[in-house]
C-alpha cells in the first residue's frame, strides 16, 4: 500500500511521515527545572511551577509546563471542591469582608507534635486581605497571655487592625485580651460555634500550612521547628504563588538593580 493511500485511510496528514518530529533545544533543561521545583515544593501544580519558573527567567507558559508534567508522571495535588462564601444580612461577622490591607486580621491555632511525641502549638495570625502571614509563633503552651503578647509586637509593628476575627477558643473570648483589643481601637469578630468556614481565610491558610509543611516535615526538638517554621512563612509571604492574588506572592521583597540609586523605587 502506498503512503498517500495508508494516510488517507488513517485520517492522517502525510507530512507526519515526511517530517521527523524536533523537540526544542530547551527542553531537556526545562524538564529538569520543572522536576527539581516539584521535588522541593511537592505540593504545588504545574501553574504555580510555572509562575516559579518564569521567576527564574524562563518564557514558559502553563501549557507547556502542563505537558511536561503530564509526560513526567508528575502528581498534581487533588483539587478542593470551591465553596460560595455567605455574606448574611443580618450583621453577623461572616459577612465582613476585608476590604484593604489592615482591616480585618484573622488568628487560630494548629497543633503538631516533635519526634518525641510532645505536643507544641502554633499561633498563626494573618492578614485576610493581603493574605500574608503576620506571624507564626511556636511553643509547647500557648495561652491568652501569648496572644497579647503576639498582638503587642505586631500592632508595634503595623498599628492596630480595624477588626481581629476568631473562633470562641479560651485564649481569644478571655476578658482581658477582649479589653485590651477594644483598648487600642480595634474590634473583635467572633465567628458562630462550630462555623469554621466563616473563618475561612485562617483555615485555608492552616490547611496550606499543614498540608505543604507539618505533614512532610519532622521535627527532633522545639527549636528545630520554630526555624523551620518561621523559614516557609517567609517563603509563603515572598516566595510561593497565591492563585487568589493572580499567582504573585502575599508580600513579595523588593529587589534595588545595582544601577540604580538607593533612593528611587
Amino acid at each position: 500500500m502506498s503512503e498517500r493511500r495508508a494516510c488517507r485511510v488513517l485520517g492522517q496528514h502525510r507530512s507526519t511521515q515526511r517530517k521527523p518530529p524536533q523537540g526544542r533545544e530547551d527542553e531537556a533543561r526545562l524538564t529538569a527545572d520543572v522536576i527539581e521545583l516539584a521535588r522541593e515544593y511537592g505540593r504545588y501544580g504545574y501553574r504555580r511551577i510555572a509562575v516559579l519558573l518564569r521567576r527564574a527567567g524562563w518564557q514558559v507558559n502553563h501549557k507547556r509546563v502542563a505537558r511536561i508534567w503530564r509526560r513526567e508522571g508528575l502528581k498534581v495535588p487533588h483539587k478542593q471542591k470551591k465553596r460560595g462564601r455567605l455574606w448574611l444580612n443580618d450583621g453577623s461577622c461572616v459577612r465582613l469582608k476585608p476590604e484593604h490591607p489592615n482591616h480585618v486580621w484573622s488568628y487560630d491555632f494548629v497543633q503538631d507534635r516533635t519526634s518525641d511525641g510532645r505536643a507544641y502549638r502554633t499561633l498563626n495570625i494573618l492578614d485576610e486581605y493581603t493574605r500574608e502571614a503576620l506571624m507564626i509563633r511556636v511553643d509547647r503552651r500557648l495561652n491568652s497571655t501569648d496572644v497579647l503578647d503576639a498582638l503587642t509586637d505586631l500592632f508595634i509593628q503595623r498599628g492596630p487592625p480595624r477588626f481581629i476575627r476568631s473562633d470562641n477558643g479560651p485564649e481569644f473570648i478571655a476578658q482581658k485580651v477582649r479589653d485590651w483589643i477594644e483598648l487600642v481601637g480595634s474590634k473583635t469578630a467572633y465567628i458562630e460555634p462550630g462555623s469554621p468556614w466563616e473563618n475561612g481565610y485562617c483555615e485555608s491558610f492552616n490547611a496550606r500550612f499543614r498540608d505543604e509543611l507539618l505533614n512532610g516535615e519532622i521535627y527532633y526538638s522545639l527549636r528545630e521547628a520554630q526555624i523551620l517554621i518561621e523559614r516557609w512563612r517567609k517563603h509563603y509571604n515572598m516566595d510561593r504563588p497565591h492563585s487568589a492574588l493572580g499567582y504573585r506572592a502575599p508580600a513579595p521583597e523588593v529587589f534595588i538593580p545595582m544601577d540604580r540609586s538607593p533612593t528611587m523605587h
